[in-house]
């Protein structure tokens, strides 16, 4: 018995649909009117038999090449934030596109950045996805307008390329309202000092929900520091000295509020029994093995990474035009992870339950 190729008749006889049809849905024509229920037979039966669509045939006939450039600062390299390249790569699949990764560093110059874009250019990318391990605003490389391009996790200056970003106001929000709701009424914060869009977003957010729950602002339980382990630690031992100290804190981000735990347990408080603190980011190797487990806000670096490639690959296909997202970045939600770092604030004078010490793994 010879083996045969298999081919897209073979396809549609075992899929009990016309030729054209399974053409229609292998290469996503736009205009294709067909059921889910039948695209969904149709690729499941290709990927049984192990069909796809002829990709050089598909290229001359579209002008296009099937790939998508990435070009990552840094996030390919950080697990944390690696879910973004995560979320781009299984949308891509999904879509019948490939990803080529260029791993930049956060701090190269403009030159540099255009040097990426056109090292991807030179491959015949049909648009290019450009990541940032942190959110912040960048100044996009010249060569990249006028290229269907998303931003992500990053906002464009001069407001020309498509953006997708976390709501962080959003957030902090919730993060803050998670104390109030366990009956905190004096929360401080710790804050990161560099200039950058969180920085900013976090404290407004903190201020206007203690605002709408009828709570004072006091600027001393305000304490910045850089958004390291030891600069929440610094940060922490001020907040917390001796004195009219807050029952709870909201830290920028985890590795800040790791640092807090280790002051806590110095200063001999328990965590959640005589302080509550919750995070931001869920950085999961910090969040998950701190004791208690820290409640924290996640970045939807997935979604974020989704989104993107999703919208890409629309205007690379005609389908919609990026442009008109460009003046105002689309926010996605930051979910609440709670775990064991909040409680209700204990009485007046009771004492602290013998628990674990809650610096242990933070010193670990």
């Amino acid at each position: 018995m010879t083996n045969k190729a298999i081919g897209i008749k073979d396809v549609a006889a075992a899929a009990g649909v016309s030729v054209t049809t399974v053409s229609h849905v292998l290469n996503d024509v736009a205009y294709a009117r067909v059921g889910t229920e039948t695209r969904e037979r149709v690729q499941e039966v290709a990927r049984r038999l192990g069909y796809g669509p002829n990709r050089l045939a598909q290229a001359l006939r579209t002008q296009r090449s099937g790939m998508i450039g990435f070009i990552s600062e840094e996030i390919a390299t950080t697990p944390h934030a690696g879910r973004i390249i995560l979320g781009a790569e299984e949308t891509a699949r999904a879509h019948g596109y490939n990803i080529m990764i260029i791993n930049a560093a956060s701090t190269g110059s403009v030159d540099t950045r255009e040097q990426d874009v056109a090292a991807l250019l030179d491959r015949q990318v049909d648009g290019v996805l450009y990541a940032t391990m942190y959110h912040r605003k960048l100044s996009v490389p010249k060569n990249l307008t006028g290229l269907p391009a998303v931003l992500v996790d990053s906002e464009d200056i001069s407001q020309a390329v498509c953006s997708v970003i976390p709501d962080e106001e959003g957030g902090a929000r919730a993060a803050v309202q998670t104390l109030i709701d366990a009956g905190h009424t004096r929360i401080g914060m710790i804050n990161n000092t560099d200039d950058v869009p969180a920085t900013h977003s976090r404290l407004t957010a903190f201020k206007k929900t203690l605002a709408d729950a009828g709570l004072p602002f006091h600027p001393e339980l305000v304490q910045s520091e850089h958004s390291e382990v030891i600069g929440g630690y610094e940060a922490a031992v001020r907040l917390l000295s001796p004195g009219s100290r807050p029952t709870a804190v909201f830290c920028y981000n985890d590795r800040m509020a790791m640092g807090a735990y280790r002051a806590a347990g110095e200063l001999g408080l328990h965590i959640p029994a005589d302080l509550s603190i919750v995070g931001f980011d869920n950085q999961q190797l910090i969040a998950e093995n701190l004791y208690p487990g820290l409640t924290t806000v996640a970045l939807p670096h997935y979604e974020m990474g989704a989104w993107a490639t999703r919208n890409l690959i629309a205007a690379i296909e005609g389908k919609t035009d990026l442009t008109l997202f460009a003046a105002h970045p689309t926010v996605l939600p930051c979910p609440m992870v709670l775990r064991d770092s909040v409680a209700s604030p204990k009485p007046k004078g009771a004492s602290s339950r013998a628990a674990p010490d809650s610096a242990t793994r933070a010193n670990a």
